[in-house]
């Protein structure tokens, strides 16, 4: 999303654990086979006044400041600012440093530097993971590293984690901080390298040894700066993983604005013939739509259980579902049809040129509950902030505003491809996407994909895959199997050779059903048998 939208939702949107990549359940001990031997750690008596003893410490890089260092016992993680309850995790006992890197007073007198915690265990596995952040940062959360972790983090599996604000102090949707431009130059990009440097040199100093393997995951704005990192600091990291990325937030929001024009295209009319933008859609409308979706697309993956795994062969047709003469039950109208088929196609200039891509028919297009709404809401709800209440929409002077912004173009991670720096290295990177996403679409990820693969070859293909995650919201939620261990394959694909293939996905709220998550385009086909049991679904190729 663009600074102007991220400003307009915070309250909403704290809410939302996943779009700060830490979407936690229970403590999963399978997950610990992913750990690697660990290191022996500093002797128990040792340990408060080595800790402590990081305060004030030089030697990290110029104008790294270490501010607070206390050991902290092993205990529950305690709960995000602003976020609901989850599933409770007992945290080891590690040394949390906290920090400050280029301390100063910056535009219009306010004080900036880039704040910092970073998170020692006391039984190191010499790995180091930078954690993403989301929205437009703003403050230092908890140093856990539990983006696409599944429900073991990675601080619980030995890893030192850092996390970090990006160089400013606000809510995550106040963009008040870009009229500074060096807090607009640490968010847009700096922050990941200074940060990654600064906490690695304390990590080698606090144990006297060096790291092994270094990592970085997030989602949202953690999944566009873990592609700044393979992109522009190639060197800092030997595997990647990267959720839902705000890679062009100026095109997505132009996609997604321009969805809602044609959405209140289709809305009734009052007496006096003004268009009625909440009218567009009932209840009723939204279900007859998602049961026609499923009806057309759901037993393509070898069984109807209310989810569209084989995304890449679902070719939804809103027009099959159109009233007959007569009809008023359980169809939609011409003109709401219509506007399904616009809306889901990207915006294009008048030369015909598409300004961003197309968006996907999934479960939870329809979805009106608590968080962000589907990419079929409109009137009340509108997945972009407040309502869209316009028939037209000027697309080509909305895109030439957006590539004049230089601060756009800076933060957008779309573009760079030459990857040859980080893949000679053997890095190796990891995406995922909700297929149910209303704010980025999981096919302009998937873009981003295949782009790369053209510019480097087998080279990335060999290095590199995609998981879609059907039903998925924004980094979580949803009707979906949202809880997964990504940072578990790159692990074993850096560290032993072992190129991921199927993933195991559960529910982040809980049971025991499984599914398989595959290497897109491939979906999980079902074979038979118990279907809760991952065993029972087979990954294929779509034809």
């Amino acid at each position: 999303m663009s600074d102007t939208t991220f400003s307009r939702r915070g309250k909403a949107l704290l809410k939302r654990p996943a779009l700060y990549g830490v979407a936690l359940a229970t403590l999963c001990p399978a997950a610990l086979a992913h750990a690697a031997p660990a290191r022996p750690a500093p002797k128990p008596a040792s340990i408060d006044a080595r800790c402590t003893a990081l305060v004030g410490r030089a030697g990290f890089g110029a104008n790294v400041v270490i501010t607070n260092a206390k050991h902290v016992a092993a205990g529950p993680m305690a709960a995000e600012p602003g976020a609901p309850p989850a599933a409770p995790i007992t945290l080891p006992a590690h040394c949390r440093v906290e920090g400050v890197i280029n301390q100063r007073t910056g535009f219009g007198g306010k004080a900036y530097g880039i704040g910092f915690a970073l998170a020692l265990p006391d039984v190191w596995t010499g790995r180091f993971l930078t954690q993403g952040g989301g929205g437009l940062n703003g403050m230092v959360r908890a140093p856990i590293g539990g983006a696409a972790a599944g429900r073991t983090p990675a601080l619980l599996r030995g890893f030192a984690v850092v996390s970090h604000d990006s160089g400013h102090k606000g809510a995550v949707f106040d963009a008040a901080f870009m009229a500074d431009q060096r807090a607009n130059l640490d968010f847009s990009e700096t922050s990941v390298r200074v940060v990654t440097e600064a906490a690695k040199a304390i990590t080698a100093a606090y144990y006297a040894k060096p790291i092994a393997h270094s990592y970085m995951a997030g989602c949202s704005t953690g999944g566009r700066e873990s592609m700044l990192a393979f992109q522009r600091y190639p060197e800092l990291f030997d595997g990647v993983v990267v959720g839902a990325p705000a890679m062009r937030t100026g095109n997505s929001n132009l996609a997604m604005q321009h969805a809602a024009v044609q959405f209140n295209q289709a809305a009734p009319r009052d007496a006096s013939g003004a268009p009625q933008f909440d009218r567009i859609f009932s209840d009723l409308d939204r279900k007859t739509i998602l049961n026609g979706l499923l009806e057309q697309c759901d037993g393509l993956d070898g069984r109807k259980d209310g989810m569209i795994m084989h995304v890449a062969g679902c070719r939804f047709s809103p027009a099959k579902l159109i009233c007959a003469p007569g009809q008023t039950a359980n169809c939609i109208t011409q003109a709401q049809s219509d506007a399904i088929d616009r809306a889901f196609q990207p915006p294009r200039d008048r030369a015909g040129n598409a300004l961003y891509s197309r968006y996907p028919f999934d479960t939870g297009i329809t979805f009106t509950g608590r968080g962000i709404p589907g990419f079929l809401s409109s009137g009340r709800l509108n997945p972009v902030g407040p309502p869209t209440n316009t028939l037209s929409i000027d697309v080509d002077a909305r895109i030439a505003a957006i590539r004049a912004d230089a601060g756009q173009r800076l933060t957008d991670t779309d573009v760079w491809t030459n990857l040859s720096t980080f893949l000679g290295h053997s890095g190796k990177v990891l995406f995922y996407h909700g297929v149910s996403d209303p704010w980025f679409s999981a096919f302009d990820t998937w873009d981003y994909w295949q782009r790369a693969a053209v510019a480097n070859g087998a080279a990335f293909t060999d290095a590199s895959r995609f998981y879609m995650v059907p039903g998925m919201g924004h980094c979580g939620g949803g009707d979906a199997f949202d809880s997964f261990d990504l940072l578990g394959a790159v692990v074993d694909w850096v560290e032993k050779g072992a190129a991921p293939d199927a993933v195991i996905a559960s529910r982040s709220t809980g049971g025991d059903e499984q599914r398989p998550l595959c290497p897109y385009p491939a979906y999980a086909h079902y074979l038979g048998g118990n279907p809760a049991l991952a065993a029972s679904y087979a990954c294929r190729k779509a034809e």
